[in-house]
């Protein structure tokens, strides 16, 4: 759980903005995959060959309108996949199809539900990971929630969803410097521009069409090339 000062700003020097410098006492930053919209036909295969290529901390099975009934279906194969790699399995969106799949935990949007009402359904031991955009509040408000961790972004264009927010790598460096709650990166991230995210403070790099819009094998050893220097 977090811990933060009525006003967490203050306690950071004047020129803390211009500053992208990791707490070298965090963990190294880790790889969170998340899944294309459409999971059908080879996929399973591509996930494999991926999560083979190089380490994984986290994949997410994020498909839209989809019924529940259908998305258990195109997510059991790939939940399987993840098991045999260690890797955590989390849904985007859905606190039922969590609870449905016994999943590892949900990330959620903000409008998807409250971190507290998921942690009721899901238990104690469940991953909880909220969207907070570009917001130092939305992000202090899910950490107070219990959310696990918090996903800043979009910090790059991006055409795997719409991006109405635009986040700057100091939003990683201030959260680091304050809070130990895990963040993620979020938004058009590649190998090529990952590291200036990793140096400010990012805990774990989310992951989609740089991966999937290409050979996935060589994109995960190029990001974990990338995360090692």
């Amino acid at each position: 759980m977090m811990t933060q000062d009525e006003d967490p700003l203050g306690a950071l020097s004047p020129d803390f903005a211009q500053q992208f410098v990791r707490d070298v006492r965090r963990p190294p930053c880790q790889l969170y995959l998340v899944s294309p919209l459409d999971v059908t036909g080879t996929f399973p295969d591509r996930l494999r060959s991926a999560l083979d290529a190089g380490p994984v901390a986290a994949f997410q099975f994020r498909v839209k309108d989809v019924d529940q009934h259908a998305a258990a279906r195109l997510a059991e194969p790939l939940q399987r996949i993840c098991a045999d790699h260690d890797v955590a399995f989390l849904v985007n969106d859905s606190i039922s199809l969590t609870k449905r799949l016994g999943a590892d935990g949900v990330h959620l949007g903000q409008d998807d539900g409250d971190p507290r009402e998921a942690r009721d359904v899901l238990g104690p031991n469940a991953q909880i990971g909220v969207t907070v955009h570009d917001s130092r509040h939305l992000a202090m408000e899910a950490g107070e929630a219990g959310a696990d961790y918090v996903a800043f972004g979009a910090f790059y264009p991006t055409t795997t969803k719409a991006v109405r927010h635009v986040a700057e790598p100091v939003l990683l460096s201030w959260w680091s410097a304050v809070f130990e709650l895990p963040c993620v990166a979020i938004g058009g991230i590649t190998p090529a521009n990952a590291r200036p995210l990793v140096t400010a403070g990012a805990d774990f790099l989310a992951v989609s069409g740089a991966v999937w819009n290409g050979d996935e094998a060589a994109a995960i050893r190029a990001f974990g090339e990338a995360l090692a220097r």
